[in-house]
């Protein structure tokens, strides 16, 4: 298996003020030996080439590349060169860099400028996230205060998790744990979901929601059907 996380970091080139830059798409899932391209916009900035940076979970971050409207081609950090990596633009400020023939070697954190994100998964078959849902103790719910925990067991350490209550989008409440690994090599994320127990005695249906690339996984549960022991 293979996987890709992708986000921005600050630059020290940009001037003050500049407009946020952006990273796009969110998520992105190919499979081994296929070519992926990610963007990033530099906002008002178009006099600073574009900057990427490959950076393994526990090492230091490498210069990919860099890419200016103005240049012929990328110049490349050490160990990078082309075809593998390359890089274009579409405007003066929306650069696009390019992975040819991706393999577990590239799997890594890639870097572009300011702090936003895209996630990208390479993998042959990945598995959808396996979750457990747990209802309030009865000791919670005599303080009129409790919490749904949600556990999503996976293969990569990130995934998007969401809460609904009867279909729609909770967001108060909502408290996410980063993955912590397992003996087993997977990774498991807790989420918890504040509620009050008057909600949950009113049976709504709680809906814990985890998203990993293309793969999506839902667990509902609600007070009829998983009733507090005493």
């Amino acid at each position: 298996m293979i996987w890709f996380k992708l986000k921005l970091i600050n630059s020290e080139d940009l001037p003050l003020g500049v407009t946020v830059v952006t990273q796009k798409p969110p998520v992105v899932t190919v499979r081994k030996g296929e070519t992926v391209t990610m963007d990033c916009n530099l906002g008002t900035v178009t006099d600073i080439a574009a900057r990427w940076y490959k950076q393994i979970p526990g090492g230091v971050p490498q210069h990919v590349l860099r890419f200016h409207h103005s240049w012929s081609s990328p110049t490349y950090g050490s160990d990078f060169s082309s075809p593998k990596f390359t890089s274009n633009h579409q405007t003066e400020s929306d650069y696009r860099l390019i992975i040819n023939n991706v393999e577990e070697g590239d799997s890594a954190v890639y870097y572009c400028q300011t702090w936003d994100r895209t996630k990208l998964i390479v993998t042959s078959n990945l598995p959808p996230p396996v979750l457990t849902v747990f209802p309030p103790s009865s000791a919670e719910l005599r303080s009129n205060k409790a919490s749904l925990v949600c556990l999503s067991s996976q293969s990569v350490p990130f995934a998007d998790v969401t809460w609904l209550a009867d279909g729609s989008p909770v967001s108060s409440g909502v408290s996410t744990s980063t993955a912590v690994q397992q003996p087993d090599q997977s990774f498991q994320i807790s989420s918890y979901l504040d509620i009050q127990t008057s909600e949950w005695n009113m049976n709504k249906v709680y809906t814990c929601k985890v998203s990993l690339g293309s793969q999506t996984s839902e667990k509902n549960i609600n007070k009829s059907k998983c009733p507090t022991e005493e």
